[in-house]
């Protein structure tokens, strides 16, 4: 496994949607997509976050990884564990929460308060290609959001007053200047 380098604001590719993955609902999920995935989980966890999109790690596929763990109140960061969702998408949201100080691998040095769903139905391909759907309520649904925009390329900053991001913008277009 290899640690992938994250793509970071304002790269173009992250606000390009994605690709599906050709074949995968046939149970075509070749190596390199496995391999991919493997190292994504590895990227995640050295980062350190709970999610992160194929976009990120600079391929235009439909695959995200997420900490299996994310939503247990006990998690203490011991047990690395992943789940790969390939071609996910949301096929029904209820309810509306706040997702407190968001932040994203490919966003540095920011963080804000984003409106999202408080609930979502995600229907996608697991690793070996069988079809998942299932319902995902609280960090989960924040996370299944999060992920997804970015397949769809939308960045958390996309989904923040447009005031707050051009501050964030203007800070960020300082800090490349002063590299």
């Amino acid at each position: 496994m290899a640690i992938l380098k994250i793509l970071t604001y304002p790269e173009k590719s992250l606000l390009q949607p994605s690709a599906k993955v050709d074949n995968a609902d046939k149970g075509a999920i070749d190596d390199d997509i496995k391999k991919l995935i493997n190292d994504m989980g590895e990227t995640m966890f050295n980062a350190p976050g709970v999610g992160l999109a194929a976009p990120q790690a600079g391929v235009n596929k439909r695959i995200i990884v997420y900490d299996s763990n994310a939503a247990n109140p006990d998690r203490d960061g011991s047990i690395n564990e992943f789940t790969a969702l390939i071609n996910p998408g949301i096929i029904a949201a209820s309810g509306s929460i706040i997702s407190e100080k968001e932040a994203c691998l490919s966003v540095l040095d920011y963080s804000a308060d984003v409106k999202r769903y408080e609930k979502v139905t995600v229907r996608a391909l697991n690793i070996e290609g069988k079809k998942l759907e299932f319902d995902a309520e609280g960090i989960l649904a924040i996370i299944m959001q999060h992920e997804i925009d970015h397949l769809d390329g939308i960045l958390f900053i996309d989904r923040i007053s447009v005031l707050k991001r051009a501050i964030y913008k203007k800070k960020l277009a300082k800090k490349l200047k002063d590299q």
